[in-house]
């Protein structure tokens, strides 16, 4: 009786255990979908969003397979789908096993699937609400645009289901816990930039705008890691510069100052920011020149560790101008993008996670920008 007693209740903390898990919004239950494929794709994947230059057309998506490195296709957006990205793509992002792009010159964003082939796209037809970044959460797109809006999409359908007027020109986006945070950069009166100092807070449950901080002018990238919000600002390009910030929602949003940063990237498996300043001087246009430094924080202990987190990295990673990071959390890897700007393809660095160096590639386009990785 003692074991049949024994087995059923196993039985009922295993049911409970799968009604408890199948509650979860971002579980893994939504599988892969190659349907539409032009071609077979190995079973680890990684999309490269390389942005382009701006009015060129030239936007583009590469694919690369982290276990096999000969397996590369330059522009398998093309290749899917028989049409170009279009121009200036601005951000992506992984979520449900979907593929989300914005592409910010061509004024719309689309869904594909996990081989790249397209399932969905919507426009944005108001003229200047060119979209910039993406945050999901509890199956909507949330994105925002310049001109002062954030839009909330089905994220199967992309159609749209509210959206939410507020501030100037809207960057980056990012979701913690049922809160979005949202950076207001700037604004133009009589042909000047003047810049700002708003990260809107809205409530993803009503869609309305709960608070606003103040934070370093020009606020513009966002990302999430063990419940803390970071942010970088660009500053005034003069008095102010690039500004690293953590925001403690847990702690009435405190903000901290971490220090100075052009680009980050969050590893939240691990609890890891690694950061980058990329001083790059542009007074002698084309030519360029750049000092790198970088450095990572801790986002459990709080502790920022001033050495690079790089070992044995390429010498010319160091005077490289880097465009952007990525990390694929599931081992904890670190690809450092690099750019030529519009002349020529960039160049990705990859680290694992102990920052040892693995090895280097072309990326395929211009100017990349964004990372997304299927394990």
């Amino acid at each position: 009786m003692k074991i049949r007693s024994l087995l059923f209740s196993l039985m009922c903390l295993i049911a409970l255990n799968v009604s408890i898990t199948s509650c979860s919004d971002d579980d893994d239950d939504y599988g892969r979908n190659d349907s539409g494929s032009t071609i077979e794709l190995p079973q680890k994947r990684a999309y490269i969003l390389n942005e382009g230059t701006q009015g060129a057309n030239n936007a583009s998506i590469s694919f690369y397979c982290p276990d096999q490195a000969d397996f590369f296709v330059k522009d398998i957006f093309q290749t899917q789908n028989n049409a170009k990205l279009g121009d200036t793509g601005q951000d992506m992002i992984e979520y449900r096993n979907s593929i989300y792009v914005a592409v910010n010159g061509s004024s719309y964003m689309t869904r594909l699937n996990t081989a790249g082939v397209e399932q969905a796209r919507h426009a944005f037809t108001i003229n200047g609400a060119t979209p910039r970044y993406m945050a999901a959460d509890d199956g909507y797109i949330y994105v925002t645009l310049y001109g002062g809006k954030v839009v909330k999409l089905d994220a199967q359908t992309l159609e749209e289901k509210a959206s939410l007027s507020l501030g100037n020109n809207l960057e980056g986006i990012v979701e913690c816990n049922n809160k979005l945070y949202v950076a207001n950069s700037y604004k133009k009166e009589d042909a000047q930039f003047v810049y700002l100092s708003d990260v809107f807070v809205i409530d993803t449950k009503t869609f309305t705008l709960e608070k606003t901080l103040t934070v370093t002018v020009n606020p513009n990238k966002l990302t999430e890691a063990n419940d803390k919000v970071f942010l970088i600002s660009y500053g005034d390009y003069n008095a102010t510069g690039y500004t690293a910030q953590m925001i403690d929602p847990k702690d009435n949003n405190k903000i901290t100052v971490i220090g100075t940063a052009t680009d980050m990237v969050a590893d939240d498996e691990r609890g890891m920011i690694y950061f980058v300043n990329s001083e790059t001087d542009y007074s002698n246009w084309p030519e360029t020149s750049t000092i790198n430094t970088f450095y990572s924080y801790n986002a459990n202990t709080l502790e920022k560790k001033d050495a690079s987190f790089l070992k044995n990295a390429p010498e010319e990673l160091a005077s490289s101008s880097v465009y952007s990071m990525s990390v694929n959390e599931a081992n904890g890897d670190i690809y450092i993008a690099t750019t030529l700007y519009s002349a020529g393809n960039g160049i990705i660095y990859r680290f694992d996670q102990n920052g040892n160096f693995i090895s280097k590639f072309d990326c395929g386009g211009q100017n990349p920008k964004k990372i997304i990785f299927f394990n």
